[in-house]
């Protein structure tokens, strides 16, 4: 959501930070916890709620069901392999999962993509 909120086109930003072996995919967790959130919030952040439920539906995402069994940063960390790029801008998240190995993709200054770790081809 922070990148709808300061007009950053994550769409783009990831076709020109990819290569194109990769496929961006949403688990279906993070689509329901965007629309939780375009119902109970208010303001921008129902807007930006709105506008990324309606990113991640978008063809550009593949959507990946997943079963919410533990805590959703955890499931997250359990479904990527070194080969996967995690994109978050949680802290403690990015962390967890460059301790696992795995490259994570952030924003960075409010304006841009950062990849943290190795982008393979």
């Amino acid at each position: 959501m922070m990148m709808i909120q300061l007009g950053v086109d994550v769409v783009e930003e990831l076709s020109i930070l990819l290569p194109s072996s990769y496929d961006l995919i949403v688990p279906s967790l993070v689509i329901n916890e965007l629309a939780t959130l375009k119902k109970t919030a208010k303001g921008q952040d129902k807007i930006a709620s709105s506008v990324a439920l309606q990113i991640a539906n978008s063809d550009a995402f593949s959507i990946v069901e997943m079963e919410k069994t533990d805590h959703v940063d955890n499931l997250l960390l359990d479904f990527c392999t070194g080969d996967d790029i995690l994109c978050t801008n949680d802290r403690d998240l990015r962390r967890r999962a460059r301790k696992r190995g795995i490259t994570v993709c952030y924003l960075r200054q409010h304006r841009f993509l950062e990849v943290d770790g190795y982008i393979k081809h």
